[in-house]
């Protein structure tokens, strides 16, 4: 997978990027946790959904934020670095013009930033949300939540219970035609410790049940959105 170094709003981004053989194939940018936790791109929940979206064909990109391996600049508590993840997906949209279905994917930090520019971007057709930090980050920003996905936690996260994320997607699954499933991994904690497997499956499975993204409720109505601009 080739190393890409894109221009960011605080200079240079480092990311990974792996281009489908097919132009048009689905696309995905996954955004990894906490900068100043020592988050980085290739944090093992990160990686590994990374090569899912790969293995599964989509043109996929993951990256680091600000401040964070050789990305310029310094942590901003969130603004900054959903101007960063912004600036990936421009560039990942840019080599794929012709790809009709975008997915944004994060885990932790990197699921709060994700559900914020989802709300920014109409294009986005699907969400994956892996440990999303209900009880410390403000999520109220999903009224309602704009497309359909998958949030995937753990029964024995520490540092969310699955009722708070329970709560969370009672109260944002008010938009009409927008599904959002909770994959609940039996004893995994908040960092999939013992069992990324259970959760990459839980992805797949997600994945292969709404086509990719062709079949997801909003998928049509994006299309029709961007017809018409």
């Amino acid at each position: 997978m080739p190393e890409v170094i894109i221009n960011g709003p605080e200079g240079r981004l480092e990311c990974r990027y792996s281009p489908s053989a097919n132009p048009s194939a689905p696309t995905a940018l996954v955004l990894h946790p906490e900068p100043d936790k020592n988050g980085t791109m290739n944090n093992r929940v990160t990686f590994n959904t990374f090569n899912l979206f790969k293995e599964r064909g989509y043109s996929v990109m993951r990256f680091n934020f600000r401040g964070v391996g050789r990305s310029q600049g310094i942590y901003d508590m969130g603004e900054g670095e959903l101007a960063d993840a912004a600036t990936a997906m421009d560039w990942l949209q840019a080599q794929h013009p012709t790809s009709s279905i975008s997915w944004i994917a994060g885990f932790s930090f990197g699921a709060w930033i994700g559900m914020q520019l989802m709300m920014r971007r109409p294009e986005i057709t699907g969400f994956v949300s892996l440990s999303p930090p209900a009880s410390t980050h403000d999520f109220a920003f999903l009224a309602p939540c704009p497309a359909s996905g998958i949030i995937i936690q753990g029964t024995e996260n520490e540092q969310v219970p699955h009722t708070k994320v329970e709560a969370l997607v009672e109260k944002i699954s008010k938009q009409k035609g927008i599904e959002i499933e909770i994959g609940l991994i039996d004893g995994a904690n908040h960092f999939f410790s013992t069992h990324l497997d259970e959760a990459m499956l839980c992805l797949s499975s997600y994945l292969e049940r709404t086509r990719d993204g062709l079949s997801m409720p909003n998928a049509d109505q994006t299309e029709d959105k961007q017809s018409t601009s």
